[in-house]
């Protein structure tokens, strides 16, 4: 990989992004102003990566230069340490520089939808769902991005029977699209009197959010209905059709958004949801091509199928497909998931 030239292009991409953000009529279209900053902050990365690269190199230079011209062998020594040490610090850095210009899954850099159900296991998967989403709002709040609820169902325990949200930010799906799959909880529930360990599952599909011109979705494919808005809670949103249901004929998917006030921003909302599962159906059909025996995304919620288990009992985290374990359940629930993330990253990427 050429890095310079990829550099030197991306430090003009730089340049022209700050100059449309200085346009006042950029702020006019707050979608388009959403994604010129979004591309600008992939961009200033990149720079602030080419920047720390160049610095390491130069370090690396003048460390050289001291081993062969320093006569002191205690000092060699010391140069010699900080050489190796400086080394692991460039191909660290060459790596996450090619991540960026060179992704191997195009769809990382885009934004993401969640969607978590409660699977087996009845309030308690329900109460679990409102955990796992509280540990990925942590854990975007410590990578600096955005958590906004989209539409939710609670039972009277303060669980969630189901929770879509978006999570917007810098490269978000390429961190999280390995949280796709079943997520098994061990534990003696808070409802369980003789103090035997049930065991729950909940399901999380990641989906990248689609854009309009990712998916072509025709007017007459789509059979919209306004109705009153159901659930726990009794607030006043329930007493007017602003819940939105929107049925997409050929393929029966069918998304309900109901926790806005307005029929329009539902509307919105079931819509952006709609166009991210069509982009992972199609993305998913692409997959099934190259490989027929791959199975879907989630599988069926049952406590056999499962992609990672929570042991409150053991205090441990297992991750079936890396076959590794963490400790210290209450800090990973808080959203400390960056090295498990990392992990899914480096083996399963």
């Amino acid at each position: 990989m050429d890095l310079p030239f990829h550099l030197k292009k991306n430090q003009q991409q730089l340049t022209d992004l700050a100059n449309q953000l200085q346009q006042p009529e950029i702020f006019n279209d707050q979608n388009k102003l959403a994604n010129v900053n979004r591309a600008y902050s992939e961009a200033k990365e990149i720079a602030d990566l080419g920047d720390k690269l160049n610095h390491l190199l130069e370090q690396q230079t003048n460390l050289q230069n001291s081993l062969q011209n320093e006569n002191d062998a205690e000092l060699r020594e010391l140069a010699a340490e900080e050489l190796t040490e400086v080394k692991k610090q460039i191909l660290s850095t060459e790596s996450d520089l090619t991540e960026l210009l060179e992704p191997t899954d195009p769809l990382d850099a885009k934004n993401t939808i969640v969607e978590i159900r409660a699977g087996a296991g009845g309030d308690e998967a329900a109460l679990f769902s409102a955990e796992i989403f509280r540990m990925y709002s942590r854990f975007a709040e410590r990578k600096s991005w955005q958590a906004k609820i989209m539409s939710s169902s609670r039972n009277e325990l303060g669980g969630y029977k189901e929770i879509i949200f978006e999570i917007t930010g810098q490269r978000v799906y390429s961190y999280l699209k390995y949280e796709s799959g079943v997520h098994r909880v061990q534990r003696v529930p808070a409802t369980e009197k003789n103090g035997r360990v049930h065991t729950s599952t909940i399901t999380v599909a990641v989906l990248p959010e689609a854009a309009s011109v990712d998916i072509d979705i025709k007017q007459e494919d789509l059979k919209i209905e306004a109705t009153t808005a159901s659930g726990h809670g009794g607030q006043s949103v329930n007493t007017t059709y602003s819940a939105i249901r929107i049925v997409h004929l050929p393929t029966g998917l069918t998304v309900i958004c109901q926790d806005e006030r307005s029929q329009k921003q539902n509307k919105e909302k079931a819509m952006a949801v709609l166009r991210s599962r069509l982009l992972a159906r199609q993305i998913e059909e692409q997959r099934q091509v190259r490989d027929s025996s791959r199975r879907a995304q989630i599988g069926s919620a049952d406590r056999s199928e499962k992609i990672r288990t929570y042991n409150f009992p053991q205090d441990r985290l297992t991750d079936h497909r890396l076959k590794m374990n963490w400790h210290d359940l209450p800090v990973i629930m808080d959203g400390q998931i960056e090295e498990i993330v990392n992990e899914c990253k480096k083996i399963l990427g």
